[in-house]
């Protein structure tokens, strides 16, 4: 959200990078990198299948392993 955020400010009022990012309160950093890993639809989607399955683990937990201590 705060890339776009910061996109629409700067082609909007021409603001410079910089400045939009100390507006919208972002790195500079986040803004200008971009994700290289594989989006793995399918290995969320089943994570999200099991979660709504078994409605008592939650979605980040599903693909958990479980430990005893």
């Amino acid at each position: 959200m705060k890339r776009v955020a910061v996109a629409r400010l700067r082609a909007r009022l021409g603001l410079s990078e910089r400045r939009a990012c100390q507006i919208v309160g972002a790195d500079r950093k986040m803004i200008r990198s971009h994700s290289v890993r594989p989006p793995e639809t399918e290995l969320r989607q089943r994570l999200q299948d099991l979660a709504n399955e078994r409605r008592r683990f939650d979605y980040p937990l599903a693909g958990r392993r479980w430990t005893s201590y």
